[in-house]
């Protein structure tokens, strides 16, 4: 679902959509008395082929299906033969939840997510959301829900078995880069709203900068960003960071109107390279530079993300955090006659140099990693850990316990004494009955108190060498 639509692109009408309408009996889909198959014919041979199947199973198959079922499996066909991750055919329900993800509010976990090997996979939580507030993190493969297993089905399909509404909860299998075993991890579904631009004011070597974080591009950011960007600059800030870090994109309009407000001299924003080779260029209608500008990105920084910072990038500016995510190809939703759509990729845009970044991602001129701790996962709620036990979810225990200031002496899986007595000093310092094991009790004091050290801005590695650059900048 990691979408950068175009709105200027000419929206086409189908040959294949309009004629999986006639097949399907669409009024005034053909003239009384004409055979559709021999019309088809007429119009593409090929198409004639597929209505040709269309009725054998319709008259001959021993399983019957809806006649808008079979429709609907037939064009999910033709998409899945682009191999593109990107492109996708929605149904009616799919596509008032999709658009509904774009717009306000919507229920569900709160990631974006897309497929990557044929798995769905986290691109980033949203902040705030239930899946954030679980632990989950970009890579993360989404195996089951509920029990019931993703594999094989479209990304489309996967996402309606994710959400749900608010209240209920999603048992998801994961797996995790770096664990050898799947883990449970149950998030509680809630009103996602989105609300995608953060604003606050930091302090360096005294003077003040701002920091702007965008979550995703959607209908109102740009608007939203340039009504706090000018609240900052009305305090008169030194700089300004823009924090796109977990951010899986949104609309090329959104971006672009933001890239108004700060590739500076008319800059290149992005060009974009359609199936035919044409070229768009998008320039900036900005004037000379105010203050020095630093972008956050790290591997959730996807798609429209990337737009902005090799924009910045291009102007001179420094990107600091760890390489994007590398998505380079631009989409397009297409409404067909029954308010379903299909959203197809039809370019691929480039940096303002040129350069194609798919599957590469955007390299930062200042490459830091987080603590490791920031990505542990949620310790076991339904298992207690002790003495002796030798597994990932140990291995995952003694990372926390490392980032909670309780080094555990190892960190290779196996629960020794050492292990126990740092999970002790955890409980003593909590006030926990000290006993060594990690309950469901402590585990929960444990991931609260991990939450707590990931959230200060004191431990945000990649936020304190963007405050260092610009700093030294805006000297």
């Amino acid at each position: 679902m990691l979408l950068l639509l175009v709105a200027s692109t000419s929206i086409v009408t189908l040959a294949a959509a309009k004629f999986f309408g006639q097949a399907s009996g669409t009024q005034g889909s053909v003239p009384q008395g004409q055979d559709p198959q021999k019309q088809a014919a007429a119009q593409d041979p090929e198409l004639a082929k597929v209505y040709e199947a269309y009725q054998l199973i319709e008259n001959a198959a021993l399983e019957k299906q809806e006649k808008a079922e079979l429709i609907d499996g037939a064009i999910e066909g033709m998409v899945k033969t682009l191999d593109d991750p990107f492109s996708d055919y929605m149904n009616q329900k799919e596509t008032k939840d999709f658009n509904s993800s774009l717009q306000s509010t919507f229920e569900g976990i709160g990631a974006e997510v897309t497929l990557k090997n044929e798995r769905v996979t986290i691109v980033s939580p949203f902040k705030g959301s239930p899946a954030e507030k679980a632990g989950l993190r970009p890579e993360d493969q989404i195996l089951k829900v509920n029990g019931k297993s993703l594999q094989g089905l479209s990304l489309s399909d996967a996402v309606m078995h994710i959400r749900g509404p608010k209240g209920t909860k999603a048992e998801l299998e994961i797996m995790r880069p770096g664990l050898s075993d799947p883990m449970l991890v149950t998030v509680v579904r809630d009103d996602i709203p989105v609300e995608t631009v953060y604003s606050e004011t930091v302090e360096r070597n005294g003077k003040k900068y701002g920091k702007l974080e965008i979550t995703q591009f959607s209908q109102n950011t740009a608007k939203h960003f340039a009504a706090e960007l000018n609240k900052l600059e009305k305090q008169g800030i030194n700089g300004l960071i823009v924090d796109v870090r977990g951010n899986p994109g949104g609309l090329l309009d959104s971006v672009v109107e933001i890239g108004n407000l700060l590739v500076p001299n008319k800059g290149v924003i992005l060009q974009v390279q359609y199936s035919d080779g044409k070229k768009e260029v998008f320039r900036s209608e900005k004037g000379e530079a105010k203050y020095p500008v630093v972008v956050l990105t790290d591997k959730g920084s996807a798609s429209a993300s990337e737009i902005l910072a090799a924009a910045l990038q291009g102007s001179g500016y420094k990107v600091v955090g760890t390489n994007s995510f590398g998505k380079g190809t631009v989409q397009n939703t297409i409404p067909l006659e029954d308010d379903s759509q299909l959203k197809i990729t039809v370019a691929k845009w480039l940096t303002p140099e040129g350069n194609w970044i798919h599957k590469k991602g955007i390299e930062p001129d200042v490459k830091i990693d987080q603590p490791d701790y920031f990505n542990a996962a949620p310790l076991p709620t339904k298992v207690e850990l002790g003495r002796d036990m030798n597994s990932s979810d140990v291995k995952n225990l003694q990372l926390i316990l490392k980032g909670l200031g309780q080094p555990p002496g190892r960190t290779d899986g196996y629960f020794d004494s050492r292990t126990e007595t740092a999970v002790k000093a955890f409980q003593s310092l909590h006030k926990l009955p000290v006993t060594g094991r990690v309950d469901k009790k402590t585990a929960g004091v444990m991931q609260e108190e991990l939450i707590k050290r990931i959230q200060d801005p004191k431990n945000d590695l990649q936020l304190q060498a963007a405050l260092e650059v610009i700093s030294r900048e805006s000297n």
